[in-house]
């Protein structure tokens, strides 16, 4: 019986594919990425206990076929050392893909965008056409992740799939939407917790319609300040237990949703809608925009809460079979997060009150005051926003952890200004410190757009979405250029229904980038004017400029460029029996 592959790499499926390179050759791999690219040293790593570690609590009984050991081997053929310790299982990978999200979370601090748009109608079904066409997506991604599990994620992969004379552009560019994307939508969580605080503070009122919290430009900051500062010290101090919270939301995320649904339907203080109303209301009056265009613009509450699908690769070098767990967590989570979200938001909307006075809302979060008009009580709907709230910090972890992987990866191939300090990964911590510390400087920069725009909160999600879909976008549209010849080989390929899926990701990304560049309503002012626009194209010639400027002559891409290297990491990657999807 002969394994499936191509041509030149069939062998005996009693064979282990990894038997096809000695020792020797994963040496050369090693030394020709050592000598390239300067990264650390078999002493050093010997030294600093960085080569193939995994967690001493979380030690994997696994075999070198298709466990631990063979991912690192497969990592070095790709031309890196595995540098990061492999404590993830695929429940937890998938846990915390799920965490990235926070469906709950993320759709109630984003409620505004369809509230304005179109109502309930922008909301339900907003919600399931987002979900599928991302669905769309991670199944594309997780198909090239099967080939190409690393860190540097779509960066890479965009690389490797890229036509040679173009790669080096083409990866400089996708990496660096990947890294502003990373960033800003960890911004976007961070200061969307902190502003929907706020708002959870002030269904406490001195006096009817005026809250106990004046939240003022410079209080909201400093709450944000705070949030990510305490997401940073989480991320880098903690590492080890990382996935154990991610398992921990998991239930609370749960019982908190059960909790909310269960008391808003419950008592319904201001009474019921019908059903009719809550799958059939389309209402764009608040928002200045043509029907059809304001329930597009509104679907920025869908897209930013599931724009961390990608985000999960940056973990490939943190999980135990990346090239099977990684794609199923991605997929998987998508369904579930579907179904999180309907389960969420249809008895939201069956207490829901005016639609106007939501629109209205200084704050620009209609979730505290839906609840708190749900329950008619003030201490009772701010007990309910707990889960949520915790939820948020806990959102605000894991991306903070996917960012500075993500930054790690991308600086230690040469691609980041001072690249030599940011590649570098705290042996005592297991995590780049240096790395999360940039990614935390530059948010917290960002985060001062906000002292001069009530909307800045529009332009951290906008960009985030803007950026991580072009991310996303550019490797599967090179997959697809090159015929889908090098993910056949993967243990994730998913044939037609994946070249349909390519489609559907594509045709979406085309949409996306002029979509949240726009105004949430009209008329447009300075100070409600979507500044993501603006954003997004200083990323465009900034990381351009700086290409021509640096990067075309000094960076050289991942460490995978002769056709002999490229042939063995393709061979160490035939699937094993057991990692089939």
């Amino acid at each position: 019986m002969k394994a499936d592959g191509p041509p030149w790499l069939k062998f005996s499926i009693r064979v282990d594919p990894f038997s096809l390179f000695s020792h020797s050759s994963y040496t050369l791999l090693s030394n020709m990425a050592d000598q390239a690219y300067g990264t650390q040293s078999d002493a050093y790593a010997a030294e600093n206990d960085l080569h193939r570690r995994t967690s001493k609590k979380s030690q994997p009984a696994l075999s070198e076929d298709g466990g631990v050991v063979a991912a690192d081997e497969l990592l070095q053929a790709m031309g890196y050392k595995s540098e990061l310790v492999r404590n993830r299982s695929t429940f937890q990978v998938a846990f915390m893909s799920f965490v990235m999200a926070s469906v709950p979370y993320g759709l109630s601090t984003t409620l505004y965008y369809p509230v304005v748009n179109g109502g309930p109608v922008n909301i339900i079904w907003g919600w399931v056409l987002v979900s599928l066409i991302i669905l769309c997506v991670a199944a594309s991604l997780g198909e090239i992740t099967s080939v190409y599990p690393t860190a540097g994620g779509v960066y890479y992969q965009s690389f490797m799939l890229s036509p040679q004379h173009y790669r080096k552009i083409v990866s400089w560019i996708c990496g660096w939407a990947f890294v502003v994307g990373n960033i800003t939508i960890t911004l976007a969580v961070n200061f969307g917790t902190a502003s929907f605080l706020a708002a959870c503070i002030n269904v406490f009122e001195s006096e009817p319609g005026v809250g106990i919290f004046a939240a003022e430009a410079y209080q909201v900051w400093l709450i944000f300040f705070g949030i990510t500062i305490l997401c940073n010290l989480v991320s880098a101090l903690g590492n080890r237990w990382l996935p154990i919270l991610d398992t921990f939301a998991i239930y609370w995320t749960f019982a908190g949703v059960i909790a909310l649904i269960v008391c808003i339907l419950a008592i319904a203080k201001e009474g019921r809608r019908n059903a009719r109303y809550v799958f059939g209301e389309f209402d764009t009056s608040n928002s200045g925009w043509p029907a059809g265009w304001s329930f597009f613009v509104g679907l920025l509450h869908a897209a930013y809460a599931t724009s961390s699908t990608g985000m999960i690769i940056s973990m490939c070098e943190e999980v135990q079979k990346p090239a099977t767990q990684v794609p199923k967590a991605m997929v998987g989570t998508i369904v579930l997060n579907m179904i999180m979200g309907i389960v969420f938001l249809i008895p939201l909307l069956f207490v829901f009150p005016d639609q106007a006075m939501l629109a209205a809302l200084a704050s620009g979060q209609p979730v505290p005051t839906i609840v708190k008009s749900a329950i008619g009580n003030s201490g009772g709907a701010f007990a309910l926003f707990i889960p949520l709230l915790v939820l948020g910090i806990i959102c605000g972890i894991g991306c903070t952890t996917a960012a500075s992987r993500c930054t790690w990866a991308f600086a230690r191939d040469g691609a980041i200004p001072g690249f030599q300090w940011w590649s570098k990964v705290n042996a005592k911590l297991d995590v780049p410190l240096n790395a999360m510390m940039l990614s935390m400087v530059v948010q917290l920069l960002l985060g001062l757009i906000y002292f001069g725009s009530t909307a800045a909160f529009n332009a951290f999600s906008g960009v985030g979405v803007i950026t991580l879909t072009l991310s996303y976008a550019v490797p599967i549209i090179a997959s697809v250029m090159d015929g889908r010849k090098q993910i056949k080989e993967g243990s994730f390929y998913l044939g037609a229904l994946g070249a349909f899926c390519n489609w559907v990701a594509i045709l979406w990304s085309l949409l996306v980038i002029p979509l949240f560049c726009m105004p949430t309503y009209l008329p447009i002012t300075v100070a409600t004017m979507n500044y993501a626009s603006v954003v997004f194209a200083g990323f465009v010639a900034i990381a351009t400029g700086w290409y021509f400027i640096w990067g075309k002559k000094n960076y050289q891409g991942p460490p995978t460029q002769a056709d002999a290297v490229l042939e063995a990491r393709r061979a160490s990657i035939v699937s094993h029996p057991d990692n089939k999807f």
